[in-house]
């Protein structure tokens, strides 16, 4: 199976690892499988990695890339939220590394079928990325509320013109169900002016994005798992999170800083008295962004940010 993507801030993330040749990683978003590769190609016979993907794609992909040390790697299809407990589950108590990308692959932007695209006019608004789920981005279109869509495009697409979008998404599924990509990029261009048209870029991305990050729990997720990844580190272990929205870069940067300094006394008592203890410190004061020349390759890593904390 060719499951294409480039692996974004490939080397970046690696060399923040810390890698130690016997140690245990996981990669939490699989994907196509290039960090867990590059991990996995330093450590000696002696180190393992996990994968976690909730895409059966991604898995089928991974295990072929990943073939030559099938008998150092374990894969599991699940939801990286449910890290802590697949880990013990399957025996592993603590790990030296995690790393999570939370870009969505190459692969599923280009597989039409699969629904996350807008610049195929007949594709499904489908987005699940884990196809065990029954909801689809056509059921969120169809049932949502006028108010609800308009929350979740206006927060989670940042589109100044998400109430239009919304009403227009009403009144046009009173007349017939929307049911491909192209059904829904065309209310969305009637719902924005011609001037923004011509210099905003493709006028449906932020509202499909908005959709898929709803669909997903993408955020939620994040921002629930977070604390446990964490507390599944060794001591001096890392976890490189690499993000590609405002929100989910939020959610990482507010975690890790929590993580570091947790304590919750007013800041004119002299010594603390909640008992709340640091858990490690932030390695990235400000996160790491693709190289000019990266960006150039590869023009999805635009918006990608690397940020990097250490358990004690």
């Amino acid at each position: 199976m060719e499951f294409g993507h480039t692996s974004v801030l490939l080397h970046e993330t690696i060399d923040h690892l810390n890698l130690r040749p016997a140690g245990t990683y996981v990669d939490g978003t699989l994907g196509g499988g290039g960090h867990a590769l590059e991990t996995v190609r330093r450590l000696t016979k002696g180190g393992r990695l996990i994968g976690f993907d909730q895409d059966a794609d991604a898995i089928a992909a991974a295990g072929e890339r990943l073939s030559e040390f099938s008998d150092q790697v374990t894969m599991i299809r699940s939801n990286f939220s449910n890290m802590k407990e697949e880990l013990n589950r399957i025996g592993v108590k603590g790990v030296d590394g995690i790393v999570l990308d939370l870009g969505v692959s190459s692969f599923q932007l280009d597989t039409p079928e699969r629904g996350f695209t807008y610049r195929d006019e007949n594709a499904p608004l489908d987005m699940r990325m884990d196809d065990r789920g029954t909801v689809t981005a056509e059921t969120i279109v169809n049932s949502y509320s006028e108010t609800e869509l308009y929350r979740m495009i206006k927060n989670y697409g940042e589109d100044r013109f998400a109430k239009k979008i919304a009403g227009n998404i009403v009144k046009e599924r009173e007349k017939k169900r929307i049911k491909t990509a192209g059904d829904l990029t065309e209310i969305i261009k009637k719902s924005i002016p011609a001037k923004a048209l011509i210099t905003g870029g493709h006028p449906a991305k932020r509202t499909f994005q908005a959709i898929r990050i709803e669909l997903n729990q993408e955020l939620a997720v994040l921002e629930n798992s977070l604390d446990d990844m964490i507390s599944l580190l060794n001591p001096g272990g890392r976890i490189c999170i690499i993000t590609f929205h405002s929100l989910e870069d939020r959610i990482v940067k507010t975690g890790f800083r929590k993580n570091e300094n947790p304590c919750t006394c007013p800041p004119d008592f002299p010594v603390c008295v909640c008992g709340k203890r640091s858990r490690g410190r932030v390695i990235t004061k400000k996160p790491i962004l693709p190289s000019e020349e990266e960006m150039n390759q590869n023009a999805r890593s635009k918006s990608a940010k690397l940020r990097v904390f250490e358990r004690s």
